[in-house]
């Protein structure tokens, strides 16, 4: 089954990273794969591009389906594979909607951090303001006690209650950023408890960005 997918992903990327845990979690390993390097432009290359015409990764092929949006592919992997690997909808109502909410706040969540993280590549030197600045990490930190509060609330050790899901899937590589990037762990005792505990977990270890492992990270987010 696996032999018929092929992904094209960039370490780092949480959208690449998302992709490879439902892969690995529906135990659909050895699919066709290919690490490229956005600081290269190889996320515009013509095998990108014929997969993916946005030239965005990842760029993920489910036999003869392109499935470029991340969270489109761990949904239709779940869907087309239900029944082999970890089961990642939860039966119980209560936890099926929570998992389909946060799985839709992770968008708001990478904005919110990628103003900060991103600022200095995204806004151009002489466009840059302290006050901006200082509203994005005001907007970041809002959203990370966002999330701890949803972690005290919620029992069981996953985004949405007792099993982990899809909402874990698609969630934790954004959250492993804020620590890549500096995130206190003293200030966020919920959020670092979860990170740690999942950072440990065979598919997420298996998965873990290369890049990651050579190079030291970031303090960016210290203040946060």
């Amino acid at each position: 089954m696996a032999k018929d997918m092929t992904l094209l992903w960039a370490s780092g990327s949480h959208a690449c990273w998302r992709v490879m845990i439902a892969l690995e979690e529906k135990n659909l390993q050895g699919y066709n794969q290919k690490q490229l390097y956005f600081e290269k432009g190889e996320h515009k290359s013509k095998e990108v591009m014929e997969i993916n015409p946005r030239g965005q990764l990842p760029a993920f092929k489910c036999g003869d389906v392109p499935l470029n949006e991340s969270c489109a592919a761990c949904f239709h992997l779940e869907s087309k594979y239900k029944s082999q690997g970890t089961k990642l909808i939860p039966d119980c109502d209560a936890e099926q909607a929570l998992m389909f909410q946060r799985v839709f706040e992770v968008n708001t969540f990478g904005d919110k951090m990628g103003n900060v993280i991103y600022y200095n590549w995204k806004v151009p030197e002489g466009e840059r303001h302290d006050s901006a600045i200082k509203r994005n990490k005001e907007a970041l930190t809002a959203e990370v006690k966002l999330w701890e509060g949803y972690l005290q609330k919620t029992s069981g050790g996953f985004l949405a209650g007792k099993n982990f899901s899809l909402a874990d899937v698609i969630v934790f590589p954004a959250i492993a950023y804020l620590y890549r990037f500096g995130l206190s762990e003293e200030r966020y005792p919920k959020l670092t408890e979860y990170y740690k505990n999942l950072m440990n977990r065979p598919s997420i270890k298996a998965t873990w960005p290369p890049t990651w492992k050579e190079t030291p990270g970031q303090d960016i987010l210290k203040d946060i």
